[in-house]
C-alpha cells in the first residue's frame, strides 16, 4: 500500500462506499432486491472527504422473491414497470462491482466497507444476491464490517433517522425524493462526510499518521 495516499490511510486500507437498496420486503433472502446504489468517496486536495459520482441500477426481481405489497407502497415502487429499465441483479452487481473496484485499487485500498444508514440492513441484501448470483469473487466489500451513519449521526447530533439528522447537520432533504436509493445514498454520503470532515477539523485524526504510527 503506498502510505502517501492519505485515503487509504485515513480507514484502515479500507475505501467507503455508500450503499442503500430499495427492497420488497425485510427479508433478505426471500424478498426481491430492486433497486439499488452506491457513491464512492474521495479525499480532496485540502484533506476534506467527499462524494464522488453515484453509481445506480433498477434491478429485476429475481425468480421467485417475495414483494411485500406495503414495502411496495412505501417506496412507491412499482418493480415490472418498464419505464423502470431494471437489469437482471447478475448483470447490475457486476457492473458496479467492477466500477467501485477501480476506484478502490486508485486509492490503493485493500478492499470496499460498507457505509450505510442502518447499514446491516443493505448490507444482508447485499450479501444476498451475491449469493444468489455466485459473485463472491466480484464482491468487493468486507463481509461484515461497516460504518453506519445511525450511529454516527446520534454521536454527532442526536438523532438517528436520516431526514432528521440531515436537518441537524444542515443539509438539505427533500421527503418526496427520499426512499429512492439513489437520493437516500446521496444524502447518506453528505452526512458521513460531512461528521468525518467536522471531527477531523476538531484534531480528531491526524491523515499524516500511517497505519504502522497508529497500530493495527
Amino acid at each position: 500500500m503506498n502510505q502517501n495516499n492519505a485515503l487509504a490511510n485515513r480507514f484502515r486500507g479500507y475505501y467507503p462506499v455508500i450503499i442503500d437498496v430499495e427492497t420488497g420486503g425485510f427479508n433478505a433472502d426471500t424478498d426481491g432486491l430492486l433497486e439499488i446504489a452506491a457513491v464512492p468517496l474521495t479525499l480532496l486536495a485540502n484533506g476534506e472527504l467527499a462524494p464522488l459520482p453515484a453509481l445506480h441500477a433498477h434491478i429485476y426481481p429475481f425468480e421467485g422473491a417475495v414483494l411485500n405489497p406495503e414495502a411496495l407502497k412505501f417506496t412507491g415502487i412499482d418493480p415490472f414497470n418498464p419505464l423502470r429499465n431494471a437489469q437482471p441483479e447478475k448483470e447490475a452487481l457486476r457492473v458496479m462491482f467492477n466500477e467501485l473496484k477501480k476506484n478502490q485499487r486508485d486509492e490503493d485500498c485493500k478492499r470496499c466497507i460498507l457505509v450505510g444508514h442502518n447499514a446491516h440492513f443493505d448490507l444482508q441484501f447485499l450479501k444476498a444476491a451475491i449469493d444468489r448470483n455466485n459473485l463472491k469473487n466480484c464482491n468487493p466489500f468486507h463481509p461484515f464490517s461497516v460504518f453506519d451513519t445511525v450511529s454516527l449521526a446520534g454521536l454527532a447530533f442526536g438523532q438517528t433517522v436520516l431526514a432528521k439528522a440531515c436537518a441537524s447537520a444542515g443539509i438539505d432533504f427533500n421527503n418526496d425524493e427520499a426512499h429512492s436509493a439513489l437520493y437516500d445514498a446521496q444524502k447518506t454520503a453528505e452526512l458521513f462526510c460531512l461528521i468525518v470532515n467536522r471531527w477531523q477539523a476538531l484534531g480528531g485524526f491526524d491523515n499524516n499518521l500511517s497505519n504502522d504510527q497508529v497500530g493495527s
